[in-house]
């Protein structure tokens, strides 16, 4: 089962710039977008059932998931938690896992949302997980706007105070996978420096001056069928490149 996540950065413009081809290429079973920035628009992809989250604001935020085998039951939002008006978060149900993809709330410059995210946000979304852990398995993904350690961003010594970066939202991401779930990528690649998003500015992409903000998590349970975790680096069509998650049956 392959599974890929991709921060678009704007479903209608990543499409010109070759989202149609990189669909038909990788075939995923389940392709997790974020930031879509749209709502809901027919895509061309007869393969898939669409599942779509916009949020109330039109042209920010908003998440989208396709998927080859029609799911048990979706939801969108964090339930109870945490009321969700820009489209952050979708759950799909299968018989032996829940997948959830998340655009994680940025702390903005300034980190005018550090509170926020921090108070509110991830308290909702780690508690909305351990719910769908006790029933069963759970894979989530999505750019969770962290750079968790500092092998996971080119520069960290100017950035200890940049949103994605802050000692809050990575001790928080620390409790996350303290709370059962494992960093897909770091277990299989656990001293390789790759990077899923570039500034537009001053060349940071040629340059490879980057920041690891996209991921794949599973909950223990599902480690063992882990085959491979990659990171898309050669993939464009927006600021992230996407991420991809191998399964064995």
């Amino acid at each position: 089962m392959q599974l890929i996540s991709w921060n678009v950065n704007g479903i209608r413009a990543c499409m010109k710039k070759g989202f149609g081809d990189f669909l038909s290429q990788e075939s995923p079973d389940i392709l997790a977008l974020q930031e879509v920035k749209s709502k809901e628009i027919e895509l061309p992809y007869s393969e898939y059932d669409v599942f779509w989250n916009a949020g109330q604001r039109p042209g920010y935020s908003g998440t989208a998931v396709l998927s080859k085998k029609a799911p048990k039951n979706v939801t969108y939002g964090l339930g109870n938690f945490l009321e969700d008006t820009e489209g952050r978060v979708i759950t799909l149900e299968f018989d032996s896992f829940f997948f959830v993809t998340t655009y994680t709330p940025n702390s903005g410059r300034g980190l005018v949302r550090l509170d926020y995210r921090t108070n509110e946000w991830n308290p909702a979304f780690q508690s909305y997980l351990a719910e769908l852990s006790k029933q069963r398995d759970v894979i989530f993904c999505g750019d969770l706007n962290v750079a968790h350690e500092e092998i996971d961003i080119a520069r960290p010594g100017p950035n200890r105070k940049s949103a994605g970066f802050t000692k809050e939202e990575r001790a928080d991401f620390s409790s996350l996978l303290q709370s059962g779930f494992i960093d897909t990528f770091r277990l299989k690649y656990p001293d390789t420096i790759a990077y899923s998003y570039w500034s537009y500015r001053s060349q940071a992409r040629a340059r490879n001056v980057g920041w690891r903000l996209d991921y794949f998590c599973v909950s223990e349970g599902l480690v063992s069928r882990v085959s491979d975790a990659e990171i898309l680096s050669s993939v464009h069509g927006s600021d992230h490149c996407p991420v991809r998650l191998v399964l064995s049956s």
